[in-house]
């Protein structure tokens, strides 16, 4: 069995007939990461927060992307600590796209920032990459749960 979220998430992208969602395309998906998911949608979608949350972590200096594996500690990021010691993360934001700082309070369905193409994007060009999950005795012992969507 799964472990899945405790809380509820909503779709961080407005999905339309322009954006796919996709949860076992990109080769990152495996291991730790297996329940993460894709959104696959233009540079400067809008990305909204999944659940209420607190930034706790981001970065946005980089403006490098692409297919090479290597490229992976390139790619913007925002994660948010929520209830129940979750926490969800988003990647592959445009450089300088993000919206909030570390220590921001932010509601469920507020923009924090707009997609890009940096990062380890593999073959799906620029797309968001979410995921939710819990800590284990370090940062390393991150593990994704299975996403329970409140659409």
């Amino acid at each position: 069995m799964k472990n899945k979220t405790k809380n509820k998430y909503t779709y961080p992208v407005s999905v339309s007939d322009r954006i796919r969602i996709t949860y076992n395309e990109s080769p990152a998906h495996v291991g730790n990461l297996v329940n993460s998911v894709d959104f696959i949608c233009e540079e400067g979608t809008e990305i909204r927060a999944a659940a209420d949350g607190v930034v706790v972590d981001l970065k946005s200096d980089s403006e490098i992307g692409g297919s090479e594996k290597e490229l992976e500690p390139l790619g913007n990021f925002i994660e948010l600590r929520h209830k129940n010691e979750e926490y969800s993360e988003y990647e592959h934001f445009k450089k300088d796209g993000l919206i909030a700082k570390v220590g921001d309070n932010i509601k469920k369905g507020q923009i924090i920032g707009y997609s890009g193409a940096t990062g380890w994007l593999a073959h799906l060009g620029p797309h968001l990459h979410f995921m939710v999950g819990i800590y284990g005795e370090t940062d390393e012992d991150y593990k994704t749960l299975e996403i329970v969507w409140d659409n």
